[in-house]
């Protein structure tokens, strides 16, 4: 998979993407991940990418720099492919649509990281395919939500995870019917004076399956 991110702020990726899975996955080859600073795209003054919205307050990202940025990538890549844009509106994400998304976006996807609220609609309306919202609240920078659906999505590339069986039973998957997932236990079998459960300790398989549905939230 090749994700390729268009953002006034490449840097604030830094830490997420050298930490933990996402680190693993990318040294494996598992997925590639290409940043264009917006700014790079601007012929303004001071490399300015927003101005004043009409009709109402505050600034909001040009439709020239977007269209540069979008145009450069597919020149690059030799084709067009899909344009997410992670959006304050819209479309509110949750496991089901993650799962459609890995399907829908295939290979390689564009992500527009807007900044204040919004982007020019026209990009909107002509070029984006896909418009993210990860809940109903506003942020500074949607990098954050970019993290947070890229996250959700390489989970599902083959052997990002350890176990990939893992997929199958987590909060909202499909076996446990969009459901959140059932208490969980490790070692040691007595904390103080809270146990496991001892169903969990019987190997009886069917009991066991039958406990995580019962105990779904």
């Amino acid at each position: 998979m090749k994700i390729h991110i268009i953002t006034i702020f490449p840097e604030s990726f830094d830490s997420y993407m050298n930490t933990s899975i996402i680190w693993r996955a990318k040294e494996k080859w598992l997925f590639e991940i290409f940043f264009y600073k917006l700014n790079d795209f601007s012929d303004r003054n001071f490399k300015q990418v927003d101005d004043k919205a009409y009709g109402m307050h505050g600034q909001v990202i040009s439709p020239e720099p977007l269209y540069k940025a979008i145009s450069h990538i597919q020149e690059k890549i030799w084709k067009d492919v899909p344009i997410v844009y992670m959006s304050p509106k819209w479309n509110l994400l949750n496991q089901k649509k993650v799962e459609e998304y890995y399907k829908k976006l295939d290979e390689e996807f564009i992500i527009i990281c807007g900044h204040y609220e919004w982007i020019d609609q026209r990009i909107v309306d002509n070029y984006v395919d896909f418009e993210i919202s990860i809940w109903e609240y506003i942020l500074s920078s949607w990098e954050i939500a970019a993290e947070v659906f890229i996250d959700a999505l390489i989970r599902h590339i083959p052997w990002v995870l350890w176990n990939e069986k893992s997929l199958e039973e987590e909060s909202f998957s499909e076996k446990f019917c969009r459901q959140k997932e059932h208490p969980v236990y490790t070692r040691p079998r007595d904390f103080k004076w809270y146990k496991v459960p001892d169903v969990l300790l019987s190997w009886n398989h069917k009991k066991i399956e039958d406990w995580k549905r019962d105990n779904l939230s």
